[in-house]
């Protein structure tokens, strides 16, 4: 009937904004999925850290699942977000970030089919990070489960390059085009 429940049991249209995320929020898994496929196949040990994220999305699909406008002390704490994530990832943005050649141009997603993936998997993190920020903004959802949105399309750029770099693939830079 076009309407769905929120984890605190409130009926909601499916085009709210709320399943608007959520379903943003899986398309990264899937994507980050598909990514850490690709990556395993060529051998990068990342690919567990990869994982670990698609369980974090989880959790952060249980935060936007429960609306703070309705969520009783029970639900808060059962779906809480706390910046422990986003400190790792940070952690983690870090570690690659050294291991890599400063850039001197823009670059366009490619670099093989780990790197490419990587890259895809960026874009559709800063696609459900657009889905989340308004809900957070309203005091829908935890400002962490943002910021963790933010630093994970940081982190998949940084791994893209690096795998590029591993499998020794070439990152195609921008050139503007002649008028």
């Amino acid at each position: 009937e076009g309407f769905s429940g929120t984890f605190t049991g409130e009926r909601r249209p499916k085009s709210d904004r709320i399943f608007e995320a959520l379903g943003a929020t899986d398309e990264l898994s899937s994507a980050i999925g598909l990514a850490g496929e690709f990556s395993g196949e060529k051998g990068h040990t990342f690919v567990d850290q990869l994982h670990k994220v698609q369980c974090m999305l989880q959790d952060v699909g249980s935060n936007l699942a429960t609306p703070l406008s309705s969520a009783r002390e029970a639900h808060r704490k059962r779906t809480s977000f706390s910046e422990k994530p986003v400190l790792e990832l940070e952690q983690w943005i870090d570690s690659y970030s050294e291991q890599l050649p400063p850039l001197r141009a823009f670059i366009l997603p490619s670099g093989g089919r780990s790197s490419a993936a990587l890259h895809f998997s960026r874009a559709v993190c800063r696609r459900a990070e657009r889905r989340v920020v308004p809900l957070v903004q309203a005091g829908e959802a935890d400002p962490n489960v943002a910021k963790y949105l933010n630093r994970l399309s940081d982190y998949l750029f940084v791994l893209a390059r690096y795998a590029a770099m591993k499998e020794g693939k070439e990152e195609k830079i921008y050139i503007k085009p002649e008028p």
